[in-house]
C-alpha cells in the first residue's frame, strides 16, 4: 500500500476498530477540537486528563456537551502525565495524545525506568508530511528529539520509523539517509554513518525496509535528479522514510516544508509501548487531529 495523502489515511481509518486515546493535559482548544472532532466522527473514543471544569468550559465554547464521566481531573502536568501512562499500562486506553504542557515533562514520565512505558533505546519524533509537491506522505525523522544522534541511534531512528510505516501498511518501506553529498567523505562523519546504516540493512541488521545512503535530498525525492546525475537505487526519487543527520536539518526541513511548502504535517513519537501523538503546544487543530489519525490508523495493526 502506498499512502498518498492525508485524505487517503481519513479513509483508511474508517475501516478499522475504534480505538481510546488519553489526552494528558487536555484543557486547550486546539487539542479538544481535535479529539472532540474524531469523537464526533466515530473514529476515536477518548479519555481527558487535566483540568475538569476548563476541559467542560472549552468544550461548550467549541459547541461540544463533553461528558463528565470521560474526564479524569487532574491539576498538576505531573500527575496528568502519571495517570495517563497507568491508563496505557492497564489497557485503559490505547495511546497518549500530547495536550497544553511541556513536551519534556511528558517524556520524562515516558522513560521513568520505575513507571514509565520506554520500550526502545532510543526515542524519536516521525513527521509524517502530506506535500502538495510530492506523490505520497513521506516520514521525515528526528527532527524534535534527538540532538546529535550517534550511529546506533540513527539505527533505532530507523527502526521506530520502519515500525510506523508497517502499521501503516507498507511491506518494505525505501530509506533515505540523508547528507548534504551523495558520496562517501570522510571528511562528513554524517555520510560515513549513511553509508555504514546501508550496509547494516544488507547484512540483515536493520529489517524490513530499503535503506540507501549517503543521498542527497534531491535525489531522494525527484526521479529526474536522479537520472540527470545516474544514480541507480530503488529508493531514489520514490524514498518513503528520509533519515535526518541531526535535529537542526529535521527541524530546518519540515518547517520549510509545512511554512513554504503548503504540507500538512502529523507528528508522532515512537520507541515507546504505545505511538504518542506529539505537536507543538502551539500547533493548529489540523495538524494535532492528524496526528489522531495517523496513531488510531497504526492501532488497528496491534
Amino acid at each position: 500500500m502506498i499512502l498518498k495523502d492525508f485524505k487517503q489515511l481519513r479513509q483508511l481509518v474508517e475501516s478499522v476498530d475504534k480505538r481510546t486515546v488519553a489526552v494528558v493535559a487536555a484543557h486547550d482548544a486546539h487539542t479538544l477540537e481535535a479529539v472532540l472532532k474524531t469523537k464526533d466522527e466515530g473514529i476515536l473514543d477518548h479519555i481527558l486528563i487535566g483540568k475538569k471544569d476548563e476541559i467542560i468550559k472549552i468544550g461548550n465554547e467549541l459547541g461540544y456537551d463533553v461528558s463528565p464521566d470521560v474526564i479524569i481531573d487532574s491539576d498538576t502536568d505531573e500527575d496528568a502525565v502519571a495517570k495517563g501512562l497507568d491508563l496505557i499500562k492497564t489497557g485503559g486506553a490505547d495511546f497518549l495524545q500530547k495536550g497544553i504542557l511541556q513536551t519534556s515533562t511528558l517524556l520524562k514520565g515516558v522513560v521513568n525506568k520505575e513507571n514509565g512505558i520506554k520500550a526502545r533505546d532510543t526515542l524519536s519524533n516521525v513527521a509524517l508530511l502530506d506535500i502538495p509537491a510530492y506523490h505520497k506522505v513521506v516520514g521525515l525523522t528526528d527532527g524534535g528529539m534527538v540532538m546529535y544522534p550517534t550511529l546506533e541511534q540513527k539505527k533505532d531512528i530507523i527502526d521506530n520509523a520502519v515500525e510506523v510505516y508497517k502499521a501503516l501498511g507498507y511491506d518494505n518501506p525505501k530509506v533515505a539517509v540523508l547528507c548534504a553529498v551523495e558520496t562517501l567523505n570522510p571528511k562528513m562523519p554524517e555520510t560515513v554513518d549513511a553509508a555504514e546504516l546501508k550496509k547494516m540493512n544488507q547484512e540483515g541488521i536493520i529489517k524490513g525496509c530499503v535503506v540507501e545512503g549517503p543521498i542527497s535530498f534531491d535525489l531522494a525525492v525527484d526521479p529526474e535528479a536522479a537520472k540527470i546525475k545516474g544514480y541507480e537505487s530503488p529508493v531514489a526519487g520514490d524514498a518513503d522514510i528520509i533519515i535526518m543527520p541531526d535535529i537542526s536539518a529535521g527541524n530546518l526541513t519540515s518547517k520549510a516544508l509545512t511554512v513554504l511548502g503548503g504540507a500538512m504535517m502529523a507528528g508522532i513519537v515512537m520507541g515507546a509501548k504505545c505511538p504518542i501523538a506529539l505537536n507543538s503546544r502551539s500547533a493548529a487543530f489540523e495538524e494535532k487531529y492528524y496526528s489522531l489519525l495517523a496513531c488510531a490508523y497504526m492501532m488497528s495493526a496491534k
